[in-house]
């Protein structure tokens, strides 16, 4: 019980730290998952606090440029888009956009290995790799449960 409430303390206390909104606006569920990825891959790192330093400037911006690309498909095929395409042309044109995302998604994730491999050891960009998917499948596991 002691370390769980610790665990719980160093999740608020780095929620507070990485949270990239100002206090006046209200937190959200995508500030709320942020913050509790941050903890989990922190946990899993084990950041010195120069590496800390390096790298979450560096993973916030390649996340801001995800979340750029992955929002500009968005906008182009939303909720209101006819999945039954009418023409082989659209059904076409879609497959072509959503690769492009894919194609996009990949150079920033290639892009971005590359920095942080030039701010931490190699193995530690491993490590995040991997507790991002461990992260995921915690967030579906909690989300299944409830």
């Amino acid at each position: 019980m002691k370390a769980n409430f610790k665990y719980m303390a160093f999740v608020f206390l780095l929620a507070l730290l990485v949270n990239r909104t100002s206090f006046a606006q209200p937190e959200t569920k995508k500030d709320k998952i942020d913050a509790l990825r941050a903890a989990f891959i922190n946990k899993k790192a084990n950041f010195t606090p120069q590496e800390s330093q390096a790298f979450w400037p560096l993973y916030n911006e390649m996340n801001d440029m995800l979340h750029a690309a992955r929002k500009t498909f968005k906008q182009q095929y939303n909720n209101n888009t006819n999945y039954d395409f009418s023409t082989d042309k659209e059904a076409e044109a879609y497959l072509v956009a959503e690769l492009y995302l894919k194609q996009k998604e990949y150079e920033i994730y290639r892009d971005y290995y590359e920095k942080f491999k030039k701010v931490l050891p190699v193995k530690k960009v491993a490590v995040i790799r991997r507790a991002e998917e461990d992260f995921k499948k915690e967030i579906i596991k909690t989300i299944k449960e409830n």
